[in-house]
């Protein structure tokens, strides 16, 4: 078992938040209820289509994902996916896009266990909104989900590797009101069609993910584990195996995340 925040969970393994949707596609092959916790693909307040195709390419070690934040919106999610996850008695950490307005939603539902605020996404439109680049964005964006969310439920913040100080960036969500954080979200990539002589993705740039970013997740939580020792991490990025996961606990992880392995 492990603890995020005040949040217990009964196992250390999670699904990474975007590669399981919310969990309908994954309960086919085992209950969603024997892993920690089902963390859901960033909701956001409206429908969204996501980004144009094509929105996948196999690399070395990897893929990259261009997926965007596509979804039926937070009232639909609300209506139809938590109930259905809370029915198969899974724990439920609800991953969102645009913070506060979102938060202010989900103050209200009961059964969620923990709130991911992914203020790392690498797929939205513009690369310059990514607020875990930007110490005093990340900051705000926390500081605004913890005065709307309230003090009971656990907020992870969701960091990107694309920075230079990571541990600056994680001390300044921590004092901000984060409970845990979790490392790492993708490595922003993109791979030339030697054929089209243009970039293959639809939205150019995409996520990489997959073992080949799994040394840059195992630096990531031992640097910032090291420089905040109580703070609980949620580690992921490029676990395959039980010794991946291993890899991952030694560097600082209080859990694991698995993303890429499930497709």
């Amino acid at each position: 078992s492990t603890t995020l925040g005040n949040a217990w969970f009964p196992s250390p393994i999670f699904t990474a938040s975007g590669c399981a949707s919310s969990g309908k596609e994954l309960a086919q092959f085992f209950p969603l209820k024997d892993i920690g916790a089902v963390v859901t693909k960033s909701v956001m307040t409206k429908p969204r289509h996501g980004r144009p195709t094509p929105r996948m390419a196999e690399t070395p070690s990897g893929m990259l994902n261009s997926i965007g934040l596509q979804g039926p919106g937070i009232d639909a999610f609300l209506a139809n996916d938590v109930p259905w996850l809370l029915e198969q008695k899974a724990r439920v950490i609800v991953s969102i896009e645009e913070y506060s307005t979102l938060a202010r939603k989900l103050r209200s539902i009961s059964g969620i266990s923990a709130v991911e605020v992914n203020i790392s996404c690498p797929n939205v439109e513009n690369r310059g909104l990514v607020f875990a680049c930007d110490p005093d964005a990340s900051r705000r964006v926390i500081d605004g989900v913890r005065k709307t969310i309230g003090g009971e439920l656990p907020i992870i913040a969701k960091l990107s590797p694309d920075v230079t100080d990571l541990p600056a960036i994680a001390r300044g969500v921590v004092d901000a009101g984060a409970d845990a954080l979790a490392l790492i979200n993708t490595v922003l990539g993109m791979v030339i069609n030697l054929d089209s002589m243009k970039p293959h993705l639809g939205g150019k740039t995409g996520g990489l993910s997959g073992p080949a970013i799994k040394p840059v997740a195992v630096r990531a939580i031992y640097q910032v584990h090291a420089a905040l020792p109580q703070v609980p991490i949620l580690g992921m990025g490029g676990v395959s195996t039980g010794r991946d996961a291993l890899e991952l606990i030694l560097a600082g992880a209080s859990g694991v995340s698995v993303g890429t392995a499930s497709f």
